[in-house]
């Protein structure tokens, strides 16, 4: 959400039949081996580990020889990190399909979709000693956890925050009606998150102010309700100068004057405060969208010990406050804020703020809010609407 990141814009997803008939066969069963079933005790390491990740999320000091969460690890466990970066979600699951990476780094809008593809193994959380203390809110949600089975551990998390121009908007805003309903008053100064799951930011605000479209949860919308937030999102885009992926690009578009409102993170709010700038940034009182990423194991890891070492590892309260720290996110754990300095920043722990965020899930024909009278609108849809969205 982001030191050194560059989230891409776009997710492409299987059709939502099959995402569904996959999902409904996620089960888990028992084996002490590395592939599809659960490993129910561990083994010898096997000297390496073959990590897919997101930029920042594996430091090993060669970017920056003060940055290094990775030389510990492999001092203490003897597997050596073999690190692959990638750009988006896509790209990741993607690679994931070719067997060779043991670990990756999945976030909501990929998570699902590794699990239907049979590309990602259940975790058994009883062989980490860290995951206990893990925030309980992080746990056994729709994007980590199919059918009771956890399929991975939860790493780093945010909110999608409302950041402006305090120069031009004196007024402390406390809602999304700044980049929605009063975009007008900033013709061309309106910049967005470029990603199709930025629909179900628009749904996070019709939840609200729309309550009689029946939206429940941002991630499952059955016709109605999508159209309702495409509609809306079409109507911003005639006021939106610029839409962001690469963090950088919207810190450029603040300090120049072209962006005066924008979705944000707090590690761009981090940044421009750094910098002088006189911007805000807040949840607002719709709540927002977030993230909540995911570290996963390959359904046939060729090095399923050292995964699980790699696993537990960055679930610890060093190196996960060192990891999520560098990146711009709230740590996983409380004991993690041991060791840093800004989590009431980021509201770590904050259970109650925690549950005002919708954490980025893959949406599927299935409806995710319970209803079986109808079904709701997949992400292949999501995708061709944003296309139609950005013109």
């Amino acid at each position: 959400m982001r030191t050194s990141t560059k989230r891409g814009a776009t997710f492409a997803i299987a059709a939502a039949a099959t995402l569904s008939l996959a999902l409904s066969g996620c089960g888990s069963s028992s084996s002490s081996g590395g592939g599809s079933d659960m490993m129910t005790e561990l083994g010898e390491t096997e000297g390496q580990v073959n990590i897919l990740a997101w930029p920042g999320y594996v430091e090993d000091g060669s970017n920056d020889p003060t940055v290094d969460w990775v030389t510990p690890f492999e001092e203490q466990t003897g597997c050596t990190v073999n690190a692959k970066v990638f750009g988006t979600s896509d790209e990741a699951f993607n690679l994931m399909k070719t067997g060779d990476y043991d670990v990756v780094s999945a976030s909501g809008d990929a998570s699902l979709r590794l699990v239907a593809a049979g590309t990602v193994q259940p975790v058994n959380t009883d062989l980490l000693k860290n995951y206990a203390g893990i925030f309980d809110f992080l746990k056994n949600r729709d994007w980590n956890t199919v059918d009771g089975q956890s399929y991975g551990v939860p790493h780093g998390y945010g909110a999608n925050l409302l950041q402006v121009n305090t120069d031009v908007i004196t007024d402390a805003p406390t809602s999304w009606d700044v980049v929605f309903d009063k975009a007008s008053e900033h013709a061309g100064k309106i910049s967005a998150y470029d990603s199709p799951i930025y629909i179900a930011d628009a749904a996070v605000y019709l939840m609200a102010h729309q309550p009689e479209l029946g939206i429940k949860n941002p991630y499952s919308l059955d016709q109605t309700q999508f159209d309702a937030a495409v509609d809306l999102l079409k109507e911003q885009r005639k006021y939106v100068g610029e839409y962001w992926s690469d963090y950088l690009k919207l810190v450029q578009a603040f300090q120049s004057g072209d962006t005066v409102a924008s979705t944000s993170w707090q590690v761009i709010q981090g940044v421009l405060e750094g910098e002088g700038a006189n911007v805000s940034a807040v949840l607002p009182d719709e709540g927002a969208t977030g993230w909540s990423d995911t570290w996963m194991i390959a359904a046939k890891a060729k090095n399923p010990n050292c995964a699980y070492a790699w696993l537990d590892y960055i679930a610890s309260p060093e190196a996960n406050a060192t990891a999520t720290g560098y990146f711009g996110e709230a740590p996983s754990s409380a004991a993690a804020c041991e060791f840093r300095t800004d989590c009431e920043d980021y509201h770590a722990g904050d259970a109650a703020y925690a549950e005002q965020i919708w954490y980025w899930t893959t949406p599927i024909a299935e409806c995710l809010d319970g209803r079986t009278d109808v079904q709701c609108v997949d992400y292949s849809a999501w995708t061709k609407a944003w296309q139609e969205i950005r013109g």
